[in-house]
Order: C-alpha cells, then sequence, then structure tokens
C-alpha cells in the first residue's frame, strides 16, 4: 500500500542546501524529545502515542454511541471552538458528498455545528432549523467556560430541553470534557449524560484523534478505525529510529525552517479540491498557534485552486517574494468524470473531450507550480494516493508531528498558546465580569 509523499526538489533554488542539512541534522534529537516527552510543554505531549495506544474498548464505545445516535436523531449539533471542532469538520468535509446537506436521505446523521462563533443572527437560525428536526448534541470543552462553546451549549440545552423534556433530552446530549474537574464535567454528572474524555496530556488543536474528533467522524458515517490506521502508520513512518533522510516529517519541518531563515515568512496551503478547505483551516490554527510566540514562526494562510487563482493568483505570481507554497494533491479522485464533445464548439475546448476533468486539474496544478517558482515561490509538495480516512489519517499526524518538530527548532513551545488570553480579558472587561473592574476602567480610559 502506498503512503504519502513529500517532494521539496521546486524548493531548492531558493536556500541554501547547508542551511537545510542542518535544520536536517536537529530533527532526530527534536523527534526524541517529543517521543520522550523532554521537550518544552511536555505535560502536553499525549497526542505523540495516541495512533498506538488508543484501545478496543475506547474505539468500540466511540462507535457504539455514534450507532446509537444514529438509530435515534436526523440530526447532531456538534459545539465546539478551535480543536474542539476544526479537526472533525475537516474530516467530515473531506470525506463527505460535496452536497450532502442538500440530500434528505442519508444512512447517517446530518452533522452541522455551533459554538464556534457569537453571532446572534448564526444561533437564531440554528434554532429556527432546529425546531423541525430531531437532533442530538455533542458538547466539546475540557473546561466548559470558553465563551463561545458554553453560550452556545446554554441556548441549546435549554432548546433541547423545551422540546423533549428534560429526562429525554439527557439522552440526546454527549460530553466530550475534563476527566474529573470543570464546569462541563461537573453539569455532566449531574444531568447524567453520556460522557468520553479529552486527555489531561492532548492540546485541542491536537485533539483530532481523541473522542473530541472521532466521536463525530464517526457519528457522520465515516470510519475511525481506518483514521486511526492511517495515523498508526504515519507514526511508525515517522520516528526517531529512521534516518533523517527517510522521515518526511523530518524533511517537511526542514525546509519550511530553511524557508524561513531565507526571508519567506508566509506559508500558504494549497488543495486543488474544495474537499481540502478545511484541512487547510485546521492547518492554519495547528501551525499559527503552535508556531505564532515570541516574535517568532511561519505566517500559515491558504488558497483553494484553481478557484482562488481568479482572486489570489495574481499576488502570489507577481507580490511581495516573502511567501511559499505547500501543495496537497490527490492523485486519484473518487470517481472519473469525462469532458463531453459539443457539436458547436464554441468556447474552443473540444480539444479536451473524451479526457477526464482531473487530467485538466492535475495540469493545472502542475503549471501552476511552474509559473509560481519562475515566479519567486519555492513550492513543497505532498501527494496522497487518495482522499479517504486511511491516508486523512496520514495526513493530520504528518502535520501534527512535524508542527512539533519545527516547534522545537524554532526554539519555542509548541504546545501552548498564551497569546489567546488577550483578547478574552478585554472581552469579558467590557461586558463588566465581575472581577474585571479595573481593566474595564483602563479600557474605557483608551475607548474615551
Amino acid at each position: 500500500m502506498e503512503n504519502i509523499k513529500i517532494n521539496i526538489d521546486k524548493a531548492f533554488s531558493f536556500i541554501s542546501k547547508s542551511d537545510y542539512e542542518n535544520f536536517l541534522s536537529q530533527t532526530n534529537e527534536k523527534i526524541s524529545q517529543l517521543e520522550n516527552k523532554t521537550g518544552k510543554g511536555n505535560d502536553f505531549l499525549g497526542w505523540v502515542n495516541l495512533p498506538t495506544t488508543i484501545t478496543e474498548h475506547e474505539i468500540t464505545e466511540i462507535e457504539k454511541t455514534a450507532e446509537y445516535l444514529k438509530s435515534k436523531v436526523d440530526l447532531v449539533v456538534i459545539v465546539g471552538i478551535g480543536g474542539s471542532y476544526l479537526g472533525s469538520k475537516a474530516v467530515i468535509d473531506a470525506l463527505s458528498d460535496s452536497f450532502t446537506n442538500l440530500k434528505t436521505k442519508k444512512e447517517y446523521p446530518h452533522v452541522i455545528f455551533a459554538g464556534q462563533n457569537i453571532s446572534e443572527d448564526y444561533h437564531y437560525e440554528l434554532i429556527e432549523l432546529l425546531n423541525d428536526k430531531s437532533y442530538g448534541v455533542i458538547v466539546i470543552s475540557k473546561s466548559g467556560t470558553t465563551t463561545e462553546p458554553a453560550l452556545s451549549f446554554r441556548i441549546l440545552k435549554e432548546h433541547i430541553e423545551h422540546k423533549y423534556g428534560k429526562s429525554e433530552a439527557k439522552n440526546r446530549i454527549i460530553a466530550i470534557t475534563d476527566k474529573s474537574k470543570g464546569a462541563l464535567r461537573e453539569l455532566a454528572d449531574k444531568e447524567g449524560y453520556k460522557t468520553f474524555v479529552i486527555p489531561d496530556d492532548v492540546g485541542g488543536r491536537y485533539s483530532v484523534l481523541t473522542p473530541v474528533g472521532l466521536l463525530p467522524i464517526a457519528v457522520a458515517g465515516f470510519s475511525i478505525r481506518q483514521l486511526i490506521n492511517g495515523a498508526k502508520k504515519m507514526e511508525n513512518l515517522s520516528g526517531s529510529a529512521l534516518t533523517s533522510n527517510e522521515n518526511i516529517c523530518s524533511q517537511y519541518a526542514s525546509i519550511r525552517n530553511t524557508l524561513l531563515k531565507s526571508g519567506k515568512t508566509t506559508e500558504i496551503l494549497v488543495s486543488y479540491t474544495p474537499k481540502l478547505q478545511n484541512i487547510s483551516e485546521w492547518w492554519k490554527q495547528l501551525y499559527g498557534e503552535s508556531e505564532g510566540k515570541e516574535n517568532k514562526g511561519i505566517f500559515p494562510a491558504s488558497v483553494n485552486f484553481t478557484c482562488d487563482l481568479h482572486s489570489m493568483g495574481q499576488y502570489i505570481q507577481e507580490g511581495m517574494r516573502n511567501i511559499f507554497e505547500t501543495v496537497i494533491s490527490v492523485k486519484s479522485p473518487k470517481y472519473k468524470f469525462q469532458i463531453p464533445k459539443e457539436e458547436i464548439d464554441l468556447d474552443k475546448l473540444n480539444f479536451l473531450a473524451g479526457r477526464r476533468i482531473d487530467d485538466v486539474n492535475k495540469m493545472a496544478e502542475l503549471g501552476t507550480m511552474l509559473a509560481h517558482v519562475d515566479g519567486g515561490v519555492p513550492n513543497i509538495k505532498i501527494e496522497l494516493p487518495e482522499l479517504n480516512e486511511y491516508y486523512l489519517g496520514q495526513l493530520l499526524y504528518f502535520f501534527e508531528k512535524a508542527c512539533g518538530i519545527s516547534g522545537y527548532i524554532l526554539g519555542i513551545n509548541p504546545f501552548d498558546q498564551p497569546g489567546v488570553e488577550a483578547y478574552k480579558k478585554n472581552m469579558f472587561a467590557l461586558l463588566g465580569k465581575p472581577g474585571f473592574e479595573n481593566e474595564t476602567r483602563e479600557l474605557k480610559a483608551k475607548i474615551d
């Protein structure tokens, strides 16, 4: 069976080979620090061995709960923000039919998301939708006090209890939270909700292979066993026992840091199928939150081609030369679809008649890469044999492991996010939260 591949050849003309080899020579030490839990942030390294340590009992319990929800509801609302929803949404969107939410007959429940924003219109429209649906809720929060999901769950809890009564509502709510502490754990124990545990040593953006990601993915009807198997394979392919030249995580982390040293401060993750757009959103949190501290880190951006070639393509081709691209390429699409022939060839595309749409997409991918490299944009290519659970499992773990290595090369802690608290502090002060009186006065002085 094939595995994910990386090609960094189109980056070497922009860098010093000795700089790359210097970074590469550091990677086995960084991997050992991850595996032996001796590096910075070592209390949040539980994700490193998740694929090989998850138990059959844990997998079966998730699958049984997904089947229970399938038998009971038509729609499931996943409540979470950041790592509590981005991973599951990325996988579900990558594997789902492009028009799944317009199809009324489905074997598995529709999955939608809340708690990722505090838009009043969004919540009003969500409740309007749920008035006519048989639904359940999966609420995901380690603390239970993160503002966005806590507000959403407060609204949903009131609605579901009013609609079904408290006794039935508790059978439709599942909480994924801390094993023993926090507001959501306290509420779940009090109300009698079914619960799953977020491991203490796994941070949100690395949690897709815990119940945080696995339960929503299973509810949507996808094989979490294949996802885990793919991640397990990548765990084996990225360990410290391999040489750095064999390890694609080491290569990716090293080439990124070499490009950063050469002045390339922005990385653009490129995909050529709309199904991968939310993989990009998950990746942006993973790398942005892990590396963006101490005035360091590569800024993560994303585009979806060929659509964005008609908006961002001009900038990438001729704008500031501080960017590089990492392209996710899918070797074989799920379906085959041929281009028809027109009797009157007004659009002059009959030369493509009989060829597959993917042939055109692949040549757009190749042509774009050549044009961008000629324009001064280094390119990295990551190739997936297919877009399925197994290879997505490989991809997710690949990005996680490479992120840990890359963060350690930068000399930062890739597993905390102290800067996230700044906006929360201001928001609570402006809202008049008790205990923030001094901050409220300081902010009002700035505003006035």
